[in-house]
């Protein structure tokens, strides 16, 4: 058995005395129960909680869990990934684009002021209304491909494509590109996927770098570990969080919150150098893998919010027909707005 280790940051702890003693002194295991089966005080706190637990850094890299209340993170075992694409929105590849769903290069995405790097961007969903179901769709585009079915969605943290770092050697025209993924059914039917997947764009060539995949049109793509998760359906939405952060010299972490439970899993940014040229985070709900669709039922709205550090509280920018991942799903784009001060961030609603 995987020895377990446990960590803090000062900041959480500080964070977590705020909580009132009686959630404090409750038991940690609260799976099973999500926010709408709880009080609303609790509900507010879990929140919070997750919250803080986006902010936490692990202590190494690896994978790691956390129950409510506890911000104690504990390690537990990484799991390898069987290579899938989460492929390049269709502009990018010249092929058709339909403005009329979101993402696949059509998406709001936040940008920071000035040459502010952000080293962490959290994707949540602040209101959720009318989702009774989701079905995950082919695109004849990408040959139907991704992970199909009821319930079948990804929900992604992704950087720009456009900044080039040393993972590219020197090669002409190479840009880097870094995924945050959250992924039901991805390895295991019955378990989604927490994971990071980084890409050399424009490599070129038919071969990749040593442990790298290629696509068969110049770009070069790999996974990190992932760890394990619960399969969320689509109607809980509201209740999941993503946080992706970059570190210079040290790892990239996605953190994945789901109502009285946080994972994790990190690697080294050497891989890309994300924290180097991190200027935009693009986050949604959309197909999982090969290009899908995200199809949610008529009547469906929901409201994004992709909050980033980057150490300024001035406001960042809503970029709109944007958006990096080549995935999508079949809600209509709303009004964005961006908001500054201690926690920045750009918020759009968008519905059927």
């Amino acid at each position: 058995m995987q020895a377990k280790f446990k960590y803090a940051l000062l900041a959480g702890l500080i964070s977590a005395a705020c909580v009132p003693a009686a959630f404090a002194a409750q038991p940690t295991d609260v799976l099973g129960q999500t926010d709408q089966q709880v009080g609303p005080i609790e509900a507010v706190a879990r929140q919070a909680w997750r919250e803080n637990m986006g902010q936490i850094a692990t202590p190494s890299e690896g994978c790691f869990e956390a129950n409510y209340p506890s911000i104690i993170w504990e390690q537990v075992a990484c799991k390898q990934l069987t290579p899938r694409v989460h492929t390049l929105p269709a502009k990018v590849k010249q092929q058709h684009l339909q403005p009329e769903t979101a993402g696949n290069g059509n998406d709001y995405v936040m940008q920071a002021p000035g040459s502010d790097l952000i080293s962490k961007t959290v994707g949540s969903f602040p209101t959720v209304t009318g989702v009774t179901s989701e079905q995950g769709v082919g695109v004849p585009a990408y040959g139907d491909g991704g992970i199909l079915g009821a319930n079948e969605y990804s929900l992604q943290v992704n950087s720009q494509f456009t900044s080039t770092t040393s993972a590219c050697k020197s090669h002409s025209g190479c840009t880097v590109w870094q995924q945050f993924v959250y992924a039901p059914d991805y390895e295991t039917q019955g378990e989604a996927a927490g994971f990071m997947q980084y890409w050399l764009i424009g490599y070129g060539g038919t071969s990749c770098p040593s442990g790298w995949g290629s696509d068969g049109g110049g770009d070069c793509y790999r996974n990190s570990s992932y760890v394990s998760l619960p399969d969320v359906p689509a109607t809980s939405l509201a209740s999941l969080s993503v946080t992706g952060s970059a570190a210079s010299g040290g790892n990239d972490t996605i953190t994945v919150t789901y109502s009285g439970k946080a994972y994790s899993a990190s690697g080294k940014d050497s891989v890309v150098y994300l924290a180097k040229v991190w200027h935009q985070s693009e986050f949604n709900v959309v197909g999982n893998a090969g290009g899908s669709e995200a199809d949610f039922n008529s009547g469906s709205s929901i409201t994004v919010r992709v909050a980033g550090t980057y150490g300024s509280t001035t406001a960042p920018t809503c970029v709109a027909n944007d958006g990096s991942t080549g995935e999508s799903n079949n809600l209509n784009l709303g009004s964005c707005s961006a908001v500054g001060g201690s926690s920045p961030y750009i918020q759009f609603t968008e519905s059927n």
